[in-house]
């Protein structure tokens, strides 16, 4: 384990409004998949190495979906914001810098990279807290979002539509546009193909 140590003093100043530093957010890089088993760990850890009251609050920022199933059922669920990372409200001291570092699939804190002075490889990552108007931020996003509506459906893809005035039309994809959750498909109209604007869930998708 390396000897080299964080500066206990964060780089960047508080808020005017906030207590000092126990306002600071640090995002920490995890290994990818294990956003919440870092979390959990976590949160056991502050617990048993009684750092509970520096190392404050744990985060994985994410917004709603909504995933339509091929049968037309929708299946709502949540998808992160920033994968690959957890956010850390706490104080950066020795010890607290040890727990998170220390946690099973943690990588590293984000922050400025020292160069080693001699040889080659990753220098030491000095943790930097995130702005607080970027925390504010994050945050919002995660309050405000409207659910992304999410479909198995890409260029080329057989549909058939299932409501509106192309009911029981059989087409295929041109585009797909998810922010907007909808898609443009060519149907058969009058024996000519024409490009039409559905909604995800006035279609579903053909074997």
């Amino acid at each position: 384990m390396s000897d080299e140590r964080p500066d206990s003093t964060p780089s960047s100043e508080p808020s005017n409004e906030a207590s000092p530093e126990a306002k600071y957010w640090y995002a920490v890089q995890v290994a990818s998949g294990c956003e919440k088993k870092v979390k959990q760990n976590l949160e056991q850890r502050l617990q048993t190495l009684d750092v509970a009251d520096r190392i404050i609050q744990i985060e994985i920022p994410q917004t709603p979906t909504v995933k339509l199933r091929k049968d037309g059922s929708r299946l709502t669920g949540e998808e992160k914001v920033f994968p690959g990372y957890v956010l850390v409200r706490m104080i950066l001291d020795d010890e607290t810098w040890q727990v998170v570092k220390n946690t099973p699939n943690v990588i590293n804190f984000v922050g400025a990279e020292q160069k080693r002075r001699y040889g080659r490889g990753r220098g030491h990552v000095n943790p930097v807290p995130l702005g607080a108007s970027e925390v504010e931020r994050i945050f919002r996003v995660t309050k405000e979002q409207e659910p992304v509506v999410k479909i198995d459906m890409a260029t080329g893809d057989k549909i058939k539509v299932l409501s509106g005035p192309f009911k029981d039309f059989d087409g295929e994809v041109i585009e797909v546009s998810p922010e907007r959750s909808k898609l443009k498909a060519l149907l058969s109209i009058f024996g000519r193909d024409t490009p039409v604007e559905l909604e995800f869930t006035q279609v579903r998708k053909e074997n």
